[in-house]
């Protein structure tokens, strides 16, 4: 009777601990990364009745449940959150706590803490790599990823330029010629804007003039002296012919700025990558479809964000981006090794094996998806019917220990009392 006891209490134990493994996991059904634990029951060893060929083993029950994290992909929620990330595949989030320690994760929550770092909810700070002057050197170390906050961007000077433009064919009148002016907006290295006019005048049939000026207000000597004059050519299919693609394209010179910025030299692409003009002659109204140039003001941080990737990029007031950090992943061969800490966060055993980091889709690890979080693994009609599994599993065991009970009770009253 006393084996039934012990028997039956290792059940009503493994059950109860059971219970609690699922009451976890349907308590974060909606954390963030979180994976499902599954429990493993296995049978004490048996004890032998007798020496003969055909002896009975009674079992003991069983021992101590074995847990066991599984580290299924769950669903990709988008959130459209600028600092939240997802793993789709293999490998974990790298993060240090207060202490320095390492420790690892599937929730991509972060935030930008008042100093710059990435950071957890809880404070641990996001590793990967911070870029230098845009570039981001993936074979060095990894450390904390601090954000430029404060960070700006200098000015550009506007090098190149385009106007993608249409002049109507049909002539204005006999006497008067057809004439059309574009504006285009261009910086110099101070990062200011200045607007240039550039004006087209029909000399004869497919024969255009053209004359750009900058408004005097801008120039220290003043006038209306244009920077840049020429004549444009156009064949019988309005396309132009001269200058041609792979001839000297005009230049754009202004000196004497009045901010007291470095002297412009424009170059004015009459073609696109492609070979073809972007101004034309044809029969149709006078029009510009798009301009183009390569400079800019200066401009201060106006957010942050993580890509598909794991690259972090920063945006600008003046519109520009640029790389900022790129997210480590760490990829661990047996996972299951890790222990929970608390915070969706996990640390190495003893028998966790080395980790090797790296980038996003590099030797086997998962993409990172940005604007986005993993959600729990758990299923709940699953863990329902676990639970219930469960329950009827301990009220068995229950009824051995009071069946056990009524047993012993009726031999002891076998004895005869004294």
């Amino acid at each position: 009777m006393i084996t039934a006891f012990g028997t039956a209490l290792s059940a009503l134990q493994g059950d109860e601990a059971a219970v609690s493994v699922i009451g976890n996991n349907l308590a974060n059904m909606n954390t963030t990364g979180y994976k499902e634990t599954e429990v493993e029951f296995s049978n004490l060893m048996s004890q032998v009745m007798g020496f003969s060929g055909n002896s009975e083993q009674l079992g003991l029950g069983i021992g101590p449940i074995l847990t066991q994290t599984q580290y299924a992909q769950g669903n990709i929620q988008t959130t459209n959150g600028a600092t939240d990330a997802a793993i789709n595949g293999s490998g974990f989030f790298v993060v240090t706590n207060q202490s320095g320690q390492t420790l690892y994760t599937r929730a991509g929550d972060f935030q930008v803490a008042a100093n710059g770092n990435l950071e957890t909810p809880t404070g641990e700070v996001v590793q990967g790599w911070t870029a230098s002057n845009g570039k981001v050197d993936t074979s060095s170390a990894i450390g904390n990823i601090t954000l430029p906050l404060g960070g700006t961007v200098p000015a550009s000077a506007t090098t190149t330029m385009s106007i993608n433009a249409n002049l109507d064919a049909t002539p204005a009148s006999a006497t008067t010629p057809s004439t059309f002016s574009a504006p285009i907006q261009v910086y110099d290295s101070l990062g200011t804007s200045h607007t240039l006019t550039a004006t087209f005048t029909e000399t004869t049939a497919n024969t255009w003039s053209y004359s750009v000026t900058v408004p005097s207000a801008d120039l220290k000597s003043g006038g209306t002296t244009p920077v840049a004059t020429g004549t444009l050519n156009f064949n019988s299919s309005g396309t132009l012919s001269s200058p041609t693609a792979t001839g000297t394209q005009p230049s754009i010179k202004i000196s004497g700025l009045a901010d007291g910025a470095a002297d412009m030299n424009i170059t004015w692409n009459l073609f696109d990558s492609s070979g073809n003009s972007t101004i034309t002659q044809l029969a149709q109204a006078s029009g510009v479809s798009a301009t183009n140039q390569n400079g800019y003001a200066a401009g201060q941080v106006s957010s942050v964000g993580i890509q598909n990737g794991g690259t972090i990029v920063a945006n600008y007031t003046n519109g520009q981006q640029s790389v900022v950090g790129q997210l480590a992943l760490a990829s661990i061969t047996n996972p299951q090794s890790l222990i929970s800490v608390g915070n969706n966060e996990l640390e190495a055993s003893a028998i966790t094996s080395q980790a090797a980091l790296g980038t996003a889709g590099s030797a086997g690890r998962g993409q990172i998806v940005g604007g986005a979080l993993e959600s729990s693994t758990v299923d709940m009609a699953t863990q329902l019917t676990d639970l219930l599994q469960m329950q009827s599993s301990y009220q068995a065991a229950s009824k051995v220990i009071t069946t056990s009970d009524q047993m012993l009770q009726a031999t002891t009253n076998l004895v005869p009392n004294q």
